[in-house]
């Protein structure tokens, strides 16, 4: 299968690269870590929305590329992501109680979505090697 395709799926589905190459376990572990991670963001309050020009008024330009990029990693969740998105109101980019531990979770999903496609796309090429 193409790389592209195998990331995107991947991308979209918390674990779906793994599932495509039939590696059924790891696929339902980071399908539960990722979505578990997200869900638990959520619940905490985070905010899932991208930073807007108020929040980021008065930052100089490397701390506003820190909030954009942290704002992406969140994007890296795929699937969990993209139905937030759809189904949730999200409140502001820096919205809720407890919001820091939220926010941190909702990025920490994203990043543990790319370690599951770098590490089977990773795996696929030993294989073909």
């Amino acid at each position: 299968m193409k790389i592209v395709f195998l990331a995107l799926f991947g991308w979209l589905i918390p674990g779906g690269t793994y599932l495509l190459m039939r590696r059924y376990l790891q696929c339902a572990v980071f399908a539960i870590l990722v979505s578990a991670t997200f869900a638990a963001g959520i619940a905490l309050h985070g905010g899932f929305q991208w930073p807007q020009a108020p929040d980021l008024a008065g930052l100089d330009s490397a701390t506003a590329f820190l909030f954009k990029a942290g704002a992406f990693a969140k994007l890296l969740a795929g699937g969990p992501y993209l139905m937030a998105r759809l189904f949730a109101e999200g409140g502001s980019f820096l919205d809720g109680r407890l919001h820091e531990y939220g926010t941190t979770l909702l990025a920490m999903s994203g990043l543990l979505n790319v370690l599951a496609i770098s590490g089977a796309l990773d795996l696929r090429k030993e294989r073909t090697n």
